[in-house]
């Protein structure tokens, strides 16, 4: 057994109670791996061409800054979620997380064969949204659109929970209305077109059922365990509570 880390010992007396051990690492992992594809595939995609999606669907839904909001908000949500996710137990979590990584490989595979990008609004208003809307477009380039994440990960964090025990119904309800208004947000705030949010819903439900119904979460599971004890060491509590 490897003796406990620091941050081992500073994880168990501070969020250890909240956050189940067994999700640590893969918790960590999702985060560095949407990093590492969105912002690395943008980095290797930088010189090739990249196509424009946009129908004339996309052309005949409005501007409206306001959703930015949504669009926002939605990362809060997505943290919440994938604690809720993590604490059904241990077996749940790392399908669900494995689905979810292959997911983003996905993703990433899309990026580099289709790159795309699309021509925003220009926001001119001087009013709160605006300022947030211009924020939005500053950090987030124009890229890797196919498939939309903000829409793969909204509706994981839906199907995530769906049928869980714990959760009351009336939540479960709220994150798939929310689920669906971050998609809607996408299409608002003119980030995505509306073929990227069908794609990302159905990359997304199809890893999560992929996974559910092979052996890849057994061939996969116990690197995670080893990656978890290298992190926090001495772990005691690989349970399915």
């Amino acid at each position: 057994m490897t003796k406990e880390t620091r941050f081992g010992r500073w994880y168990r007396n501070s969020i250890g109670k909240i956050i189940p051990e067994y999700a640590v690492s893969t918790l960590i992992l999702c985060w560095v791996l949407n990093s590492t594809i969105y912002t690395g595939t943008q980095i290797l995609c930088a010189d090739s061409k990249h196509y424009d999606l946009t129908t004339n669907l996309d052309r005949s839904i409005p501007f409206v800054k306001e959703w930015v909001w949504v669009y926002v908000i939605c990362f809060g949500f997505w943290v919440i979620n994938y604690v809720l996710v993590a604490r059904e137990g241990k077996e749940h979590w790392n399908r669900f997380v494995i689905a979810e990584m292959l997911s983003k490989i996905i993703c990433g595979l899309c990026f580099i064969l289709i790159p795309t990008t699309n021509v925003r609004p220009e926001v001119t208003g001087s009013d709160l949204s605006s300022m947030v809307m211009r924020f939005v477009y500053s950090m987030d380039r124009p890229t890797n659109l196919f498939p939309s994440i903000h829409c793969l990960v909204s509706w994981m964090c839906f199907i995530g929970i769906y049928n869980s025990r714990k959760i009351p119904k009336w939540y479960k309800v709220f994150s798939c209305l929310f689920a669906i208004a971050v998609c809607a947000s996408t299409q608002f705030t003119k980030q995505h077109y509306i073929v990227d949010v069908f794609a990302g819903i159905t990359i997304g439900q199809m890893c999560y059922v992929l996974v559910g119904k092979t052996r890849i979460y057994s061939m996969i599971v116990g690197i995670f365990e080893k990656i978890n004890e290298l992190v926090l060491g001495e772990i005691d509590s690989y349970d399915n509570q």
